[in-house]
């Protein structure tokens, strides 16, 4: 089965199978898979912001810089409090089971690990332009 994985999913997923394997664990590394079919690598816990709502938690969706709708995903509780806050919920999920949450909401892409990105310019192209910050000097 091939997986199509962005480059930031396929780096996250290789982070966090280098930091499980058993050389990282002070362990012995084998080369040889212990599995027959070869090797099966765990599955990638993420940590996922959701919010509350009426019958639990829901997975909360972001946008992209461009407007496009996006699951957030991170490697570790610290990125996530980076980007989001200390406070934020989260639960923890395989990518798989990102995916499938995101999919009824019509959501395809899955960002992980994001770098937090500076609010539009306006909230909409024919919506008002923002109040300018700083007050305006005569002359």
């Amino acid at each position: 089965m091939h997986v199509n994985r962005t480059p930031a999913e396929a780096a996250a997923v290789a982070a966090v199978t280098a930091a499980h394997s058993p050389a990282a664990d002070g362990g012995e590394s084998s080369e040889e898979p212990s599995h027959p079919g070869g090797a099966v690598p765990p599955p990638v816990v993420l940590y996922v912001p959701v919010r509350p709502c009426p019958v639990g938690f829901a997975l909360r969706v972001f946008r992209t810089p461009l407007g496009v709708r996006t699951a957030v995903a991170f490697t570790t509780p610290g990125r996530l409090a980076a980007c989001l806050g200390r406070h934020q919920p989260a639960v923890r999920l395989a990518l798989p089971a990102v995916r499938a949450l995101a999919a009824p909401l019509g959501v395809t892409l899955v960002s992980v690990d994001p770098q937090l990105t500076a609010p539009a310019v306006r909230p909409s192209p024919d919506g008002p332009a923002p109040a300018p910050l700083l007050p305006t000097l005569p002359g």
